[in-house]
This record gives C-alpha cells, sequence and structure tokens, in this order.
C-alpha cells in the first residue's frame, strides 16, 4: 500500500490522520514540523504528503515550495484558514487538495485515495498481479499531440523530449485537453474530470492549476494550451511537431 507521510506540529491531530490512515492499510511516516518533514520526505519517499500550513518556524508553504523544486509528490493540504485566496495560494504553490480544519478523518481518508487514483489512474489498493519471469509486460500507453507526449501508464508528461514535472491533478487536467485537441472544454469539464470524487472546486481554482501547468509548459519551451475567453480552454490542434 502507498505510504503517507503526515505532517502536523499538533500531535493530537497526527495520531488522529495515521490511525484513520493505518485503519485503510496504509503505510504511514510522521513529522512535527517542516524541517522534520522535508528530512522525512527524503528519507522516506512518501506517495503523498497530508501537511499542514499553520506551523511555526517553517510553515506548510514553504515545505511545499522546496519540495517542488525537485518532486512532483502529491499534497494535501491542511489548514484552519477557509478562505479562498489561501485555498488559491496553496493551489498555486502545487498543492493537490486542501483540506480545512475541523476535517473528518473519513472525508480526508477519502481525499486521500482520490488523489491517488488521479496519479495512478488506478483504484488504489487493488493487489497488483504477480507476474512470472516468461511474461511480458505491455508497452505503455503514450497519448502524443506534436511535441507534447503524455505517458498514460507512468504518468509522465514531456514537451520535445524534456520532462515536466506535474503533480496529480495537473495531469489530469493536460491528459484531459490532449485527448480532444481542439476541443474547448469549460472549467466544469476540466473539474469533472480532475476531481473524480464529484467535489465542487472554484473557477479560480481551476484557472491556478491551468497557470501552472502553462508555466510548466513554457519552461519547456511549449504554449500548446489556448484560453476561449468566457468559455474555457482547448490543446491547440495543430501542436508543433517534432
Amino acid at each position: 500500500m502507498p505510504k503517507v507521510l503526515v505532517v502536523d506540529d499538533d500531535r493530537h491531530i497526527r495520531d488522529v490522520v495515521a490511525f484513520a490512515l493505518r485503519k485503510e492499510g496504509y503505510a504511514v511516516a510522521e513529522a512535527g514540523d517542516g524541517a522534520a518533514a522535508l528530512q522525512a520526505a527524503e528519507q522516506e519517499k512518501p506517495d503523498l504528503l497530508v501537511l499542514d500550513i499553520l506551523m511555526p518556524e517553517m510553515d506548510g508553504t514553504e515545505v511545499c515550495r522546496r519540495l517542488r523544486a525537485t518532486s512532483a509528490v502529491p499534497i494535501i493540504f491542511l489548514s484552519s484558514k477557509d478562505d479562498e485566496i489561501d485555498r488559491v495560494v496553496g493551489l498555486e504553490l502545487g498543492g493537490d487538495d486542501y483540506v480545512t480544519k475541523p476535517f473528518s478523518p473519513r472525508e480526508l481518508v477519502a481525499r486521500v485515495k482520490a488523489v491517488l487514483r488521479r496519479r495512478d489512474g488506478a483504484v488504489i489498493g487493488t493487489p497488483a498481479a504477480t507476474l512470472s519471469a516468461a511474461d511480458e509486460l505491455p508497452p505503455h500507453r503514450v497519448l502524443r499531440r506534436g511535441f507534447l507526449a503524455l505517458d498514460l501508464d507512468a504518468h509522465v508528461a514531456t514537451w520535445d523530449g524534456a520532462a515536466i514535472e506535474l503533480t496529480a491533478t495537473e495531469f489530469a487536467m493536460l491528459r484531459t485537453l490532449a485527448e480532444r485537441p481542439g476541443k474547448v472544454f469549460t472549467r466544469d469539464n476540466l473539474m469533472e474530470r480532475a476531481y473524480d470524487d464529484r467535489r465542487f472546486v472554484s473557477d479560480r481554482t481551476i484557472d491556478s492549476h491551468v497557470r501552472r501547468i502553462r508555466a510548466k509548459l513554457a519552461a519547456a519551451g511549449g504554449a500548446p494550451i489556448e484560453t476561449v475567453h468566457g468559455v474555457g480552454y482547448k490543446l491547440a490542434a495543430a501542436t508543433p511537431a517534432p
């Protein structure tokens, strides 16, 4: 089962979250502050972080910023702030989801499962088939749109061969656009594809994800996502070909 790193300076919250996750079969590592979180992330190689924002010395946003410099590990923020601007800032930094305190441990576990499903493209918890030495693995499914290539099995995106570090939510959105170049997807369309737990998120949240995807593509030399004002977004129908 995947490993989740739970980061919070409140021991009671860590205990509650860790208990709920272990009950569902997840491996759990814990950290009580930002510095310990960075060290644990390097040593434990977690599949996802549940990360408190308001911590002394180094808060969760700084931890996220440093992790995003080298890693696309999924991050779910925990915060006592419920303002939309705080959620948007967290997502702009590279968070995959945002849960406000007080929260239901059951809901948090459901959010963890949803984010990991988006990352893996499969239901978390389903045992993998045992392969014999004679078995051959099928080739990866790769979606190509000019310079853009999406490995749907490995969840890896590249532009002209350069790797693009996308979060699970960002990959789901870019895949949606790439599956039908030229088609305009509304923000509701993107929300439905990126958030498979049928949860509502604001237009600003969707726009924040798209901005981050664009910035990462631009860093690799690409700009295939177009805005259709008043409607939504699309991938250019004629993306440059290598």
